[in-house]
């Protein structure tokens, strides 16, 4: 290596420095939404992965920072593609104990082994531990007491159930 091509890592790793510039963000538990789901419909295998639709038919939600129901209507939309990869996109309101009406775009990812991930597409209860399952959502609610939903970035840790989805919302701060 020439002395010039080395400048240039040098000099990257200079402005970096040797820690974060800013502090570490942290994440602050907000609520649990337990969604009931209906059965899922299946579509069939589409551009490589298996297309599901999974109806969302209402639920509750309870945290610190919020509490109230999930509304029916919207779902989680899933392509199941080979090697234990299953993309998720779930679309659905919520109601706040004062009425407010929020809705959360939910994009993320389940990953797990061939044989975990086909359990969990039939219904199966499986232990939480054998797969993963993170979501980053987004919400959009009206100006008001709880604006702050939009205005903060989220992340999210799925368990599913036979029946219902748990979901543990966290604030990044």
């Amino acid at each position: 290596m020439t002395r010039r091509s080395l400048a240039i890592p040098l000099a990257a790793a200079a402005l970096i420095g040797a820690g974060p510039a800013a502090p570490v963000p942290t994440l602050e538990y907000a609520f649990t939404a337990t969604v009931a789901v209906a059965p899922a419909v299946e579509l069939g295998t589409v551009d490589g992965g298996r297309k599901r639709f999974i109806a969302i038919t209402g639920g509750t939600i309870n945290g610190p920072l919020l509490n109230g129901s999930v509304l029916p209507g919207g779902g989680d939309w899933q392509t199941i593609l080979p090697g234990g990869l299953t993309r998720v996109e779930a679309r659905y309101f919520l109601e706040a104990d004062d009425g407010a009406v929020i809705e959360v775009t939910n994009p993320g990812v389940r990953t797990g082994s061939a044989e975990v991930i086909e359990r969990l597409a039939k219904g199966e209860d499986v232990d939480p531990s054998a797969y993963y399952f993170r979501t980053t959502p987004r919400f959009d609610v009206a100006p008001g007491k709880h604006e702050w939903l939009r205005r903060h970035a989220f992340v999210a840790r799925g368990i599913r159930r036979p029946d219902k989805v748990q979901i543990d919302f966290y604030v990044v701060r």
